[in-house]
């Protein structure tokens, strides 16, 4: 790579917040959940980081405001160093949020106020995926935060049974909006099918 080139690079990574394409360094502006902030870079350019190896209860979830409250009070208002470079397909940058020495992501294990996300530790490296399941082992044995519950539902588990919850919600509203019963229709004095809708009028098929 030519010099005009690479100096090219490095300046536009620069001006983008990235110290280098591995790392975002900026202030936390909001924190949205247990597991995703929004950090401010220099430049005023805002980003959404999902924080890498940890999964936080969502916000309907029993500890879901806790876990928000908590990474709050670790990261809210400070300069922050995000490593990693994974965009996911919310359009967040995905990482390890160091607040000074501080793995904010870590600390939310260790506060037992989110899982190490075992579906994407291979993500992690060998010495942060030890730290983060010997911190839900720890928090888990000692019942701290949500392991208090013997039984936490994982929010990978909550969002898949929160969709099927909304599937059931959606068939139950369209089988009252035809009076014969969603696929059961009545039939019309000229062979015609049709369901009766609320307002009494009839929607042929």
């Amino acid at each position: 790579m030519c010099i005009a080139r690479r100096v090219f690079l490095i300046c536009a990574l620069t001006l983008s917040g990235f110290v280098n394409a591995q790392t975002l360094v900026g202030k936390v502006i909001a924190v949205k959940d247990g597991d995703t902030v929004v950090v401010l870079d220099d430049q005023k350019r805002s980003y959404d980081v999902r924080l890498a190896g940890i999964d936080a209860p969502e916000k309907a979830q029993s500890f879901g405001q806790r876990a928000k409250e908590n990474l709050s009070d670790i990261s809210f208002g400070m300069r922050v160093e995000v490593f990693g470079s994974k965009i996911d397909k919310y359009g967040r940058t995905v990482g390890k949020i160091m607040v000074g020495a501080i793995d904010a992501n870590l600390e939310q294990v260790r506060a037992g106020m989110a899982w190490h996300y075992k579906e994407y530790q291979r993500e992690q490296s060998a010495a942060d995926r030890a730290a983060y399941a010997a911190a839900e082992e720890k928090a888990r044995a000692n019942r701290v935060g949500l392991w208090r519950d013997l039984s936490p539902t994982p929010p990978w588990d909550w969002r898949h049974g929160n969709k099927a919850a909304d599937a059931q919600k959606i068939a139950a509203q369209q089988s009252v909006e035809c009076a014969c019963g969603g696929a059961s229709f009545c039939t019309g004095p000229r062979g015609g099918q049709y369901c009766l809708k609320p307002n009494g009028k009839k929607q042929y098929q």
